[in-house]
């Protein structure tokens, strides 16, 4: 397979559009083709760009093509794709963009398309930029029309912050893992290489990136120095407020960031973690083998109690729920396509299984802290006012850090972008007993 970069790019968001591949699948097998840290920089600057864009970027294909591509030349329709993305973006000289591009039809044993893409490339500029303020909602504000609405209805004066946040790059938060470093040490390596790094003081154990950079590559990592999470799902561990030894569960695992930072922070606890989906499972214990984390790990539905429960009742559950992942869609912007207003209705009834599932196994006394990253009210505020009007020996608790978000019914939601963090909602649920 070619180890052109543009090539790669365009299977990458052919899987994504036409095979609604998630984007952390579909990047991994196009990384295993291009051996250039370089190269690999360079696909996932194209490919975000390219799908954080889309709406703008189709639209300005149906005014430079005479007629719609065949729906078999999707690998073209993605490459012309990438193409205005480089453009668009300023991510190669746009002589590069262009004749690279064309060079990657010919790979893609296309050459039949290669003067197509040449006169489309040539005239992109000025399509684009007519664009750029369309009328089209989707178009201007390049979210899909229902979450726009969704967006306008759960917060009318922040809305166009969520937008504007959803469409910039995220900076690169660590999360320093204090058994194996501490935070000026991890600091001290970055910077002997080249990485620049801040502290951000509300939270003991981040870093902040000053640049993106290659993150295998990092001193430390390979040691399990340090996991790549960002400052708002760092909270985590605080609002939880695990002691030494409470039985703590993590109720929805994978890939293990916050299991193994509850295991980092509060020594001498016991430690169950859950994950559903047995192909997450191989990165989950990877992930926590790397950072030295043991604990018990098993394949289980948190939702089924009854299918490995031991009766034992827990003093801390985290329940990182399954949703619409709306506050992350500046690190994964498949999300704006892949997404389904029957995806969000299926998430909120999963979360709300959870709740009810897990409660019960909380001990009189215990917490509950229910987190997702979304910022739709549906799963969030409104699921918790649900949920505490059904369950009468459920007390909501302000234990989220008041430097983290707004208000938000029972919780507190960050909105993109606040702080550099991603957008990201918690909750404290304390057991009232009986």
């Amino acid at each position: 397979m070619s180890g052109d970069a543009r090539v790669q790019a365009a299977r990458v968001l052919n899987a994504v559009i036409g095979g609604r591949e998630p984007l952390d699948l579909a990047l991994p097998v196009a990384d295993a083709r291009l051996p250039d840290s370089r190269d690999r920089a360079l696909l996932r600057a194209i490919v975000r760009a390219a799908l954080r864009h889309r709406f703008r970027y189709a639209a300005a294909l149906m005014t430079l093509l005479n007629k719609p591509l065949p729906r078999e030349q999707g690998l073209v329709y993605e490459l012309l794709m990438v193409g205005l993305a480089q453009l668009d973006q300023g991510i190669t000289p746009s002589y590069a963009a262009v004749d690279a591009t064309v060079a990657a039809a010919r790979i893609l044993k296309r050459p039949q398309f290669a003067g197509l893409i040449n006169a489309v490339l040539r005239r992109a500029p000025l399509a684009l930029a007519e664009f750029a303020h369309s009328d089209d909602a989707q178009i201007r504000f390049e979210h899909p029309r229902w979450l726009l609405e969704r967006l306008q209805r759960d917060w009318p004066e922040h809305w166009p912050e969520i937008v504007a946040a959803n469409n910039a790059m995220a900076p690169t938060w660590l999360r320093v893992h204090t058994p194996r470093a501490r935070r000026e040490q991890l600091q001290g390596w970055l910077a002997a290489h080249d990485f620049a790094t801040t502290v951000y003081p509300p939270l003991e154990d981040a870093l902040v990136l000053a640049e993106s950079a290659p993150i295998l590559s990092l001193p430390g990592y390979a040691e399990g120095a340090f996991a790549v999470q960002d400052g708002a799902a760092q909270y985590a561990v605080d609002v939880l407020d695990a002691r030494p030894g409470q039985r703590v569960l993590d109720a929805c695992a994978a890939p293990g960031g916050k299991t193994a930072h509850i295991a980092a922070r509060t020594q001498g606890i016991g430690l169950l973690a859950l994950e559903v989906n047995p192909a997450r499972i191989p990165r989950l214990n990877a992930n926590l083998a790397r950072m030295g984390v043991v604990c018990d790990v098993r394949c289980a539905d948190a939702a089924a109690p009854e299918t490995w429960w031991d009766g034992r009742r827990f003093d801390r559950i985290l329940v990182d729920a399954p949703c619409s992942g709306t506050g992350v869609m500046r690190r994964h912007p498949d999300i704006r396509w892949l997404r389904r207003p029957q995806d969000v209705i299926a998430a909120i009834e999963l979360q709300s299984r959870l709740l009810d599932a897990l409660w019960p196994l909380l001990a009189p006394g215990g917490r509950l802290v229910y987190a997702t990253c979304s910022v739709l009210s549906d799963e969030n505020a409104h699921q918790l006012a649900a949920f505490l009007s059904r369950t009468p020996n459920a007390r909501a608790r302000d234990a989220v850090p008041h430097a983290f978000g707004i208000e938000s019914g029972a919780g507190r939601q960050n909105l993109p972008g606040r702080e550099g963090m991603d957008g990201f909602f918690y909750a404290a649920l304390e057991h009232a007993g009986a």
